[in-house]
């Protein structure tokens, strides 16, 4: 840990001495970097007025993957005649491929189109992964202390898309997804939890969504809330292996408490019924603990942020939450709550679109973890 601790050290020291230069020596920044309100770095007239074309090279700090990198670009593609002084947001195609320490890469693209004067939210998302991971199982039994060692490798793809409903901030939709997966590596003798049919799977099916969301910014907002129910039906109809069913439900809240101060609050529950694959039952998504760490069919979580601005463009944010997980819904008992707490910071980095980026420290009931973040750390 002592080791992790002085690499998270050197990263956040490198990360700000950039940031500071960045910012302070504003004037030696092409013009096309420089925010004309405050003269400070800015990349919002690159994205919006000449290239719309940003190159993204970031770390990935995942606990359950190990440290690695991630190379990937993104075109801005702004809306075409916005009276002056209104903003629109952007379409936003991406992608991108990583590697990470423990042998696990990726490679995806997605494309997020906000249409019809925001009455129609598109989302479109294609990638292939060879990941390798630990199942921990769905209680406090052997695999909880002994956790088993496997790959996955999967094809996904999405179609999703929500509708607004009249000019209101409700929308309705539905989505399409298709997933192929081989698990590898992975001795199923030791471990009856796992179900041999999971070792290779096509998952296809179909989501009901319903969301009120009242953001004053997607990317990084500060004020609003958002609302989403969204349910997912795989069917052997559509060419699944099996019928399987999500439910899904999380709220997010962001409210002004003060002139430099606002508090975010996000709940999120998930259920899914038995015959879910392993790698696809819920977990407590919190920063700080490893993707799959604790799993079970039924998750509930709920986290704070806190975020100060201190100096212009720069924030001080502080978080913590709690989740818990019932590894089976047919006789509920929830394992004993985990937690997370951290802190981090952002900067504004593009004024116009109201995005922010920065880097987060957390700790869980096992470990330190730190994140790099772009927009906010509740993206979804």
């Amino acid at each position: 840990m002592g080791r992790r601790i002085k690499s998270i050290r050197i990263l956040i020291a490198f990360f700000l001495m950039v940031a500071i230069q960045m910012n302070l020596s504003g004037q030696e920044q092409p013009k096309m970097l420089r925010d004309t309100l405050d003269g400070a770095f800015d990349i919002s007239r690159w994205l919006f007025e000449l290239h719309g074309f940003i190159p993204l090279v970031s770390l990935i700090t995942e606990p359950a993957l190990g440290y690695g990198g991630l190379a990937a670009a993104a075109y801005f593609i702004p809306k075409k005649n916005i009276p002056h002084g209104q903003f629109k947001m952007p379409d936003i195609v991406g992608a991108g491929g990583g590697y990470t320490q423990n042998g696990s890469w990726f490679l995806g693209g997605v494309y997020s189109g906000f249409w019809k004067n925001d009455r129609i939210r598109y989302r479109g998302v294609l990638g292939y992964g060879n990941i390798n991971l630990k199942y921990y199982g769905t209680g406090d039994g052997y695999l909880a202390v002994n956790p088993a060692a496997f790959t996955i490798e999967s094809l996904f793809f999405l179609q999703q898309g929500l509708f607004r409903i009249g000019e209101t901030p409700l929308m309705v939709g539905g989505k399409y997804y298709l997933g192929l997966t081989e698990v590898t590596a992975f001795e199923d003798s030791k471990h009856p939890e796992v179900d041999p049919r999971d070792f290779e799977m096509t998952n296809s099916g179909i989501g009901l969504i319903g969301e009120y969301e009242t953001f004053n910014n997607i990317l990084s907002p500060s004020r609003g809330i958002r609302i989403n129910l969204t349910y997912d039906q795989s069917l052997e109809l559509l060419g699944s292996d099996r019928n399987l069913a999500k439910l899904t439900f999380f709220t997010l809240g962001y409210i002004p408490i003060m002139k430099r101060w606002n508090s975010g609050f996000r709940f999120e529950t998930m259920l899914a019924t038995r015959d879910t694959p392993f790698y696809m039952l819920p977990f407590i998504k919190l920063r700080g603990i490893s993707k799959m760490r604790y799993q079970g069919e039924w998750t509930m979580l709920a986290e704070t942020e806190q975020f100060v601005n201190v100096y212009r463009r720069w924030s001080l944010v502080g978080f913590g939450g709690i989740g818990t997980t019932a590894p089976s819904l047919d006789d509920v008992k929830l394992i004993s709550p985990v937690w997370n707490a951290g802190s981090g910071f952002r900067y504004l980095i593009a004024r116009r679109l109201g995005l922010q980026m920065g880097m987060d420290i957390a700790r869980g009931p096992e470990d330190w973890a730190f994140y790099i973040v772009f927009g906010s750390g509740w993206l979804k």
